[in-house]
């Protein structure tokens, strides 16, 4: 069994959904692991790793305006807001979803079902360089 640490950088474009699954695929790949896991891990308090639909776009723009009706950027029971009106909603955004996620690996691939993919969901207005740290565990 090895355990095998490489990173990411994703630059986003500001709130959304930012699919990184194929650049996880090429780092188990690059490590020849065929079977074992994979964990997706982002190193921020603002944005999230998700596993959601990735052949229709119109569902993930569904999920985004579900977090800006759930957790607005105006509401005025906020306190923090040291960097910006987004700041705290991007918080608490992030804690309602994941900053990692973890997959099965078998064959060489991962096990992720046929309508899903990993995503970075950025949840700052303003674009961001987001650090991934991917470990994979295996053979």
């Amino acid at each position: 069994m090895h355990i095998r640490q490489d990173e990411l950088e994703v630059r986003t474009r500001g709130k959304g959904l930012c699919e990184i699954t194929d650049d996880v695929q090429l780092k188990i790949e690059k490590r020849g692991v065929q079977n074992g896991t994979v964990t997706v891990f982002v190193q921020h308090t603002s944005c999230s790793i998700v596993i959601m639909e990735n052949a229709d776009t119109t569902a993930r723009r569904d999920l985004e305006e579900f977090f800006d009706r759930l957790v607005p950027e105006d509401a005025d029971y906020f306190t923090h807001d040291s960097e910006g009106s987004d700041d705290m909603p991007s918080h608490i955004r992030m804690v309602l979803t994941h900053t990692s996620e973890t997959v099965p690996i078998a064959d060489g691939k991962m096990q992720l079902g046929t309508w899903q993919g990993i995503f970075l969901f950025e949840h700052r207005r303003a674009p961001h360089r987001r650090k991934i740290f991917v470990t994979i565990i295996g053979e």
